[in-house]
């Protein structure tokens, strides 16, 4: 068994049954490996802190914000509890050390994979904390690290997609409505990758891969919006 106590002091909040914080952090690939572990995986913990998570991000944001639509306060949500937020919040409380995995998933440390795994090991923690201390510790939790992301998320518009923001940062820097155009296409028809580029008039800004078209855009867009040679950022 690992020392928990560390990530104790990190998020501060001691359990009372410390195998419940244990078990939140046990991936389902340390069981194949350990099939002797006396704990179970952190599936059925995670399911219960999304809940909890929606739950206490839902209530902060129709208190606060009570003049703010339905619409507008879904996209805040969404952006505050998907898995890109959630594994950046996991990130910076260390959760990654702490983590039960099988040798190659310890291996694939930056890979799409890992961070969805520390995106549910993040709410199979806030499900721990409900177990353990209840909805007012889980809140408080929630409160101290993944709400203190909302402004900057406001700020940046990062409650927009990534083809919406490049597109209102364009227009209002540039003043052009930027256009994707297909590059390359690869792979069978089951396993296709694709290119897109995409531009601004006839320049070329950033160039996008994806499984669909869509995500190709997506990723496209987002690497845009990282650009030097045309924001002057």
């Amino acid at each position: 068994m690992k020392d928990l106590s560390k990530l104790e002091a990190i998020i501060g909040c001691t359990f009372k049954n410390i195998k419940l914080l244990e078990q939140s952090l046990v991936h389902r690939s340390y069981l194949n490996e350990h099939p002797d572990f006396p704990l179970k995986h952190n599936e059925r913990m995670e399911f219960l802190g999304d809940a909890v998570l929606e739950l206490a991000v839902t209530r902060y944001l129709f208190q606060k914000f009570q003049e703010k639509s339905e619409g507008e306060l879904t996209n805040w949500r969404a952006s505050l509890v998907k898995s890109e937020t959630l594994a950046d919040t996991a990130e910076s409380i260390d959760l990654n050390d702490f983590l039960y995995l099988s040798r190659g998933e310890a291996k694939d440390t930056n890979s799409k994979a890992r961070r969805y795994i520390l995106a549910n090991a993040l709410e199979a923690l806030i499900g721990a904390i409900y177990l353990d201390q209840g909805f007012e510790a889980a809140e408080k939790f929630i409160g101290s690290f993944l709400l203190t992301k909302l402004d900057d998320i406001l700020q940046n518009h990062l409650y927009l997609d990534p083809k919406s923001r490049f597109q209102e940062k364009s227009q209002e820097i540039a003043g052009i409505t930027p256009h994707y155009k297909v590059l390359s296409e690869s792979g069978p028809d089951h396993a296709k990758r694709f290119n897109i580029g995409v531009f601004l008039g006839d320049d070329e800004i950033a160039v996008g891969e994806g499984a669909s078209k869509q995500e190709a855009e997506e990723s496209a867009a987002q690497r845009a919006l990282k650009a030097k040679d045309w924001n002057g950022t």
